[in-house]
């Protein structure tokens, strides 16, 4: 039926943060509850659906989406709170979207398996510093963050583009769901 939608079938384990954690668990936990629904989002689709683009102009995708949020995690992680080096994963001099900016070849399963590791080493990062800790490195608009702040924005961050990616699943098969 036109307008009909079905429910997303979701496998990716997804646990509610607590109600009654303390501040650190309760920030790790919605971190780790929108990276995981990001990953739903994405679920049962093939690679060509995932590239599907949002609406003219925009070639924003979901594919692009997941990239995008490893090129975050190791923008926040590795470079502002550890002050590590690391080249970007995607984004290039002559392309700094590269990341969103799909192209045929551009693959989940290699996209997935990069936003992972980048999410592990995140957390391995974070575990070893307090709240309180300064980042580090220094941002490019040469501001120094706490960890707070950093999961903080990042769960703003994934929250934002999850609301994306939404728009996005709905489009490609009219599945809707959390």
């Amino acid at each position: 039926m036109p307008g009909m939608t079905t429910e997303q079938t979701e496998t990716t384990p997804r646990v509610s943060p607590s109600t009654t954690s303390g501040e650190r668990e309760a920030l790790e936990q919605w971190l780790d509850f929108h990276r995981a629904t990001l990953a739903r989002k994405c679920e049962g689709l093939d690679d060509a659906q995932l590239r599907t683009p949002s609406a003219p102009p925009s070639d924003l995708n979901l594919l692009g989406l997941v990239r995008h949020m490893a090129e975050v995690e190791r923008g926040w992680f590795r470079h502002t709170l550890a002050g590590e080096k690391a080249p970007w994963i995607y984004s290039t001099k002559e392309d700094i979207d590269r990341d969103i900016h799909t192209v045929e070849g551009d693959t989940y399963e290699e996209a997935h398996a990069t936003w992972q590791a980048e999410i592990a080493h995140a957390r391995a990062l974070a575990a070893t510093r307090d709240l309180d800790d300064l980042g580090a490195g220094e941002h490019p608009k040469g501001k120094k963050f706490n960890l707070r702040w950093i999961y903080l924005h990042m769960i703003e961050e994934y929250a934002r583009h999850n609301g994306h990616a939404d728009l996005l699943r709905e489009r490609i098969d009219g599945a809707t769901g959390d």
